[in-house]
């Protein structure tokens, strides 16, 4: 770990998670340093076992920010645990998760952080994220679950009646969340590694008897997806194990959190998909994507929810 020597404790820890993508981490800095009241919150970067020499790069070019080196690739989940543990540990009030590849063009922490001080009721918030190709258009707004068909969705408005909403879920992309729930709830379920560990982590957050919020007045840019891109070649751009993930990691949380009458349902409404995306990585010979996704669905359905939710 790389701490600044002169280190002054602010109510925010903001938490960047790197893995070999520099250039977007050093653009979100810079942009956050550039909008964003540097008197709230300091910066802490975990870096999940870079293999591009990441952390000489962001130390060299930002010597006051907090370093976390995971030494090995410990997912978005545990890798995002272990800056919130420092959080935690180090007495921040709020902890704001934000994706590296991700700008903002106004004050994204006085925002969040001035509506969690006046509603206590609140474990966290979120802005509305706009696609970085088009800011104009949501990529992440409201957040709800459909708990009969089983899947997650987001309805992206943009404005209100009133300046916020609850939500049923928050995206780990962004959202600043409460301390003092975080020690009851823990953080996020390291057996997820990737996706929708922020849905569940969610649905913990409500249960201990708290909202979750949507604050379209605040906003941000989100590029997504630049730690799952690969190099170009007959699988396609995306990385052939994110199939796995998303398909493994959906199924386990309509496992814990759906309901068994609505399981018939479930199994009908989303089979279809599956198969059908699993059929045409076969038609277009993207073996590895097919030997993901099919692996995704058997460890979803079989894995024992002992070992996913363990006592």
């Amino acid at each position: 770990m790389i701490e600044p020597t002169l280190h002054k404790q602010k109510r925010v820890a903001v938490i960047l998670l790197n893995w070999n993508t520099p250039q977007h981490t050093i653009a979100c800095i810079h942009s956050l340093n550039s909008y964003c009241d540097a008197r709230n919150f300091d910066i802490i970067v975990a870096d999940n076992g870079s293999t591009d020499g990441s952390l000489s790069i962001l130390s060299a070019a930002f010597p006051s920010v907090i370093y976390i080196d995971n030494q090995t690739n410990l997912g978005f989940a545990e890798g995002n645990n272990q800056a919130l543990t420092y959080s935690l540990e180090h007495g921040y009030t709020y902890s704001m998760l934000l994706n590296t590849d991700t700008l903002v063009e106004m004050d994204v922490v006085a925002g969040l952080l001035a509506h969690l001080e006046t509603h206590q009721e609140v474990a966290g918030v979120q802005p509305a994220i706009y696609w970085m190709y088009d800011k104009t258009k949501i990529w992440n707004g409201d957040s709800y679950v459909n708990g009969v068909l089983g899947y997650t969705y987001n309805k992206k408005t943009k404005t209100f009646p009133q300046p916020f909403t609850k939500v049923q879920w928050l995206t780990g992309c962004c959202c600043l969340l409460r301390n003092s729930v975080l020690e009851k709830t823990g953080g996020f379920n390291a057996r997820f590694f990737l996706y929708y560990e922020d849905v569940e982590l969610s649905y913990r957050l409500r249960a201990a008897g708290h909202e979750l919020h949507y604050l379209p007045s605040v906003s941000m840019f989100h590029e997504a997806g630049a730690s799952g891109k690969a190099a170009k070649d007959k699988e396609g751009a995306l990385s052939p194990i994110i199939h796995y993930y998303v398909s493994r990691n959906k199924i386990w949380f309509f496992r814990k959190y759906g309901k068994p009458l609505f399981y018939p349902l479930m199994f009908l409404f989303n089979a279809p998909y599956f198969l059908g995306l699993l059929a045409y990585f076969m038609i277009r010979g993207r073996k590895k994507k097919a030997g993901y996704l099919f692996k995704g669905l058997k460890d979803g359905f079989f894995t024992p929810k002992a070992l996913i939710w363990p006592l």
